[in-house]
């Protein structure tokens, strides 16, 4: 299995800035992406930003040039810097890793983190 811990989130005012992390563990042979996911009460899930092993990147239109996502390799390691925070950032963020493990390495498989709360006020 693989265990994704997260952290970094909290209550800040609108503009203000914060830095999430997701360290993944277990028995991980690749790790081929790693991303952020977002959900605000009564909103779809919607994919923040991901980063592939190789660094290329993708974000979510409403948060370009506001969120860096950046990875660790050698750490299984994703973060995600998150500046001029607004209210409409406000949702519970989950660390999603695409992985290829010890007891299924014919495939991928997606793994989910519990999920950080971040809430910014206006």
């Amino acid at each position: 299995q693989v265990q994704l811990v997260e952290s970094g989130g909290g209550l800040v005012q609108a503009g203000g800035s914060l830095r999430l992390s997701c360290a993944a563990s277990g028995s991980i042979i690749r790790i081929n992406a790693m991303g952020w996911y977002r959900q605000a009460p009564g909103k779809q899930r919607e994919l923040v930003a991901v980063i592939t092993s190789s660094g290329t990147t993708t974000y979510l239109d409403s948060v370009k040039g506001r969120f860096t996502i950046s990875r660790d390799n050698a750490k299984n390691t994703v973060y995600l810097q998150m500046n001029s925070l607004k209210p409409e950032d406000t949702a519970v963020y989950h660390c999603n890793a695409e992985a290829i493990t010890a007891h299924h390495m014919d495939v991928t498989i997606d793994y989910w983190g519990q999920g950080t709360q971040v809430t910014v006020s206006s």
